[in-house]
């Protein structure tokens, strides 16, 4: 039975009388697994040397006997539990049942790991005591017959142990914290809220003897054992500390500190006799500072450095914290601007050469450069510019410093919780320096750039480290950043030339004292249209030039471009689409450099399910007008617009129940309520009495129920729904609307009019309901997005039944 295994033994039968394993735990729970565990029950035993496991803990051990090793593997292999008992003799190295304590757990191996130097390391898991009755060699390891061992646990009410876990946690903690190795276990400590875990845990972990584990093992009231443990960490607790009394006295009177100190007190003296020292630092800050352009309080405030500096040793601590204070200083642009390009058709050219789209930001920036045209010298705009990811709002911030022919710097905000990193340290502090906003300033080199703050809607907050969203506010308000003043400079510095533009993806998140601060620009997301245009000027040409491919005769056909789009992304901005269309150029790529051959004329629609694979995403189409209570609406995602089918069915029965379903948020179900509470109060338009609505049930539902649906622009279409319903007639044919309702019956304006239009027209829809005071959106949009569908505009449901209804 050398190659003994624990399935193979189960197998041939190779078990006397009615002993036998235990075939699996996977799963098993603590009472479960102490039913399974009788007298009869043959279980493998694990001697450990140095360590006791206890009921509900987990440990590592060093696996170091071959036999051990065996045991552990087949035990994880058929997920057996395994019986573990501490050795009263570590020098042992085959235990026999008089050489191990006859306390211990059921535990199951939780993994076996390789370590570097070759050895073996596994983690187990106690579950409750056992007692050992006897124990035999089957040739590869120890198993032997066990018994319950079961604890008494005190109420959870107890006060008493209550306060004595609480004691043993407290004291255990400080001993954690004494020792280097005890940090993890303290955390871990600290976050335990189950009191019988917090106890064994440190019965486990205490650094006593095996003796005196035992003893805590083998107390049958966990009170008991609390108590006892107390002592013992107590006794513990007085040893260390006096041990560190007895450290502490011992240690030699002159410390590192000092005898640093006296040694470069005698290396001053030294370098004086020798001429040498400090002075040529000094010389050279000052020969740099004649080329500054700074005020008089500016420069009084270098004198002073300079001043401090040179009665400092070049090896005392300050030297080093005045020493990057004057370079900070000089580093700094003072009154250095870098010259405007006010020539506006170049500036709307390099605009729109490198976007697409975005009218609202381009005529912002061209009219700040037409006032600095005319007036000579202007207070640069705070801009925000807010809207979905991948729009191109970072981006837009590198071509406005190409249009201005400024210098360009970005700060990420995202994650950002210290007031430090906006306004600096102190001096005073070891390590201090200045914050990023004049590091990106001396980055920059000009003291007019475009400075992109991304991701201000992401700043977080710290009140250990103050709140940096309020440190921006003297940043990003125009009649306090001619001042700016950092912690530590401890001057004032101009910051009323540099062009902030910050981004956010979520103004709702920025606080209402900054987000006033800023002029605010929406940058939607990109319709269908758009984004083949974005695709076609900048994105292929763009991946082309990236793979290689420059000059290659590679063209996406319109249809192409438009299939990627709404098969294979489901964006507002144009990320993905970029990512999409480098796959397919690297396909392309790839089989030029093989086989030199490029695709025969345009890629087309047919050919992207090639490159890219399976269509993970599809459009709705519209689905007919061949049911009663079937209505089209429209909805506004971040990812476009969709259309959606409200369906109502109607039932015989009392109390006029309303049951909605399809994932509805409360917004979408108020909706619902206020359409049928118009349609019970006018019920003469549908042709039904009232006492209709108590003999019937009426059930709405939205379908793609995992989707999570809300808001307000679905009254209509709701409405709609339950008069087709009830009355039996038909929906007009290619038909959608969008509108929000009131108890009145009056239809109120909703957003997102653009997109929800292409999404009508992809889905082949006509016709649109829409409310009379969204005429003034479809008048912004341009034609050709509007070609081929009619508007009818509405103001209450009268109108809508009217026209919606065959």
């Amino acid at each position: 039975m050398n190659d003994f295994n624990i399935e193979e033994f189960i197998s041939e039968g190779q078990v006397e009388g009615k002993i036998s394993f235990i075939t699996s735990i996977d799963g098993a729970s603590h009472n479960d697994i102490e039913k399974d565990i009788t007298t009869e029950t043959l279980i493998p035993i694990l001697p450990l040397r140095g360590v006791m496991l206890f009921p509900d803990t987990m440990i590592p051990i060093n696996i170091g006997r071959e036999s051990s090793l065996k045991l552990l593997k087949d035990a994880q292999k058929g997920n057996l539990p395994i019986a573990v008992f501490s050795q009263q003799d570590d020098m042992v190295d085959e235990p026999d049942y008089n050489a191990i304590y006859h306390t211990g757990v059921i535990a199951k191996v939780q993994k076996i790991i390789n370590l570097p130097d070759g050895s073996k390391t596994a983690l187990i898991q106690g579950y409750h005591r056992v007692r050992l009755i006897d124990m035999e060699h089957n040739g590869s390891f120890n198993v032997g017959r066990v018994e319950n061992f079961p604890e008494e646990m005190p109420s959870k009410k107890d006060k008493e142990f209550i306060a004595v876990v609480d004691a043993c946690r407290e004291t255990a903690m400080k001993l954690m914290r004494q020792s280097e190795l005890g940090i993890g276990s303290a955390f871990a400590l600290n976050n335990m809220t189950e009191r019988a875990l917090v106890i064994n845990f440190i019965c486990a972990n205490i650094n006593v003897t095996n003796s005196e584990r035992i003893v805590l093992l083998e107390e049958n009231h966990l009170f008991d054992r609390a108590y006892r443990l107390l002592g013992i960490l107590q006794r513990e607790h007085q040893y260390m500390t006096l041990k560190m009394n007895i450290q502490m006295r011992t240690r030699e009177e002159l410390d590192r500190q000092q005898k640093e100190f006296f040694l470069r007190q005698e290396m001053e003296n030294i370098q004086e006799e020798l001429g040498e020292g400090s002075s040529d630092d000094i010389k050279n800050f000052h020969q740099k500072a004649r080329t500054k352009k700074w005020s008089e309080d500016t420069q009084k405030a270098f004198e002073e450095c300079m001043t401090k500096l040179s009665h400092l040793s070049s090896h005392s601590p300050d030297y080093q914290v005045e020493y990057n204070y004057a370079k900070t200083f000089l580093d700094l642009p003072w009154g250095e601007y870098t010259k405007d390009n006010l020539n506006l058709a170049n500036a709307e050219k390099v605009l729109d050469k490198d976007h697409y789209g975005m009218e609202k930001v381009k005529e912002r920036i061209i009219e700040h450069l037409a006032v600095l045209k005319m007036r000579g010298d202007f207070k640069s705009p705070i801009i925000c510019l807010y809207g979905p990811p991948g729009v191109g709002k970072t981006s837009l911030g590198k071509s406005i410093a190409k249009a201005m022919k400024r210098k360009y710097v970005r700060m990420s905000l995202g994650g950002l919780h210290d007031e430090a990193e906006i306004r600096g340290h102190r001096k005073t502090y070891v390590g201090a320096m200045c914050g990023q906003i004049l590091k990106n300033i001396i980055k920059a080199g000009s003291s007019n750039p475009v400075f992109i703050l991304d991701e201000i809607d992401k700043v977080g907050q710290d009140s250990m480290h103050g709140d940096p969203a309020s440190a921006l506010l003297e940043v990003l308000d125009p009649e306090q950043n001619s001042a700016f003043h950092d912690n530590f400079l401890d001057t004032d510095y101009d910051l009323s030339k540099v062009m902030f533009i910050a981004t956010a993806n979520n103004i709702s998140t920025i606080p209402a004292p900054l987000l006033d601060r800023m002029e605010l620009i929406e940058v939607s997301g990109y319709l269908t249209e758009e984004k083949i245009e974005i695709a076609k000027r900048h994105l292929i040409p763009q991946e082309m030039e990236n793979l290689g491919m420059k000059g290659k005769r590679v063209k996406f056909s319109d249809k192409a471009i438009e299939k990627v789009i709404e098969s294979y992304t489901r964006e507002s901005g144009v990320r993905n689409l970029d990512k999409k269309i480098n796959k397919v150029l690297r396909k392309v790529t790839l089989n030029y450099a093989k086989t030199s051959s490029l695709p025969k004329g345009d890629i087309k629609p047919d050919d992207i399910k090639e490159y890219l694979g399976n269509e993970p995403y599809s459009r709705d189409t519209y689905q007919g007008n061949d049911y009663f209570g079937v209505v089209t609406g429209l909805a506004w995602t971040s990812v476009g617009g969709e259309i959606l089918f409200i369906e109502t069915s109607i039932d015989n029965g009392k109390g006029g129940k309303l049951g909605l379903t399809g994932n509805l948020g409360n917004v979408m179900k108020e909706s619902a309520t206020i359409a049928l509470q118009y349609m019970k109060e006018h019920c003469d338009l549908l042709g039904v009495d009232a006492e209709y609505f108590d003999n019937h049930n009426i059930h709405i539902h939205v379908p793609e129920g995992a989707t999570p649906k809300d808001g307000p622009s679905a009254g209509i279409t709701i409405a709609t729904s339950i008069a087709s319903a009830i009355t039996r007639r038909k929906v007009r044919e290619k038909i959608a609307m969008t509108g929000e309702i009131t108890l009145r019956g009056k239809v109120l304006p909703v957003g997102g009019i653009k997109e929800k239009i292409l999404a009508a027209k992809r889905a082949g829809i006509t016709d649109i309901l829409i409310c009379h005071e969204n005429r003034k959106d479809i008048e912004e949009i341009p034609e050709r997005y509007v070609k081929g569908v009619t508007f009818h505009y509405v103001e209450n449901v009268k109108d809508v039944l009217d026209f919606a209804l065959l």
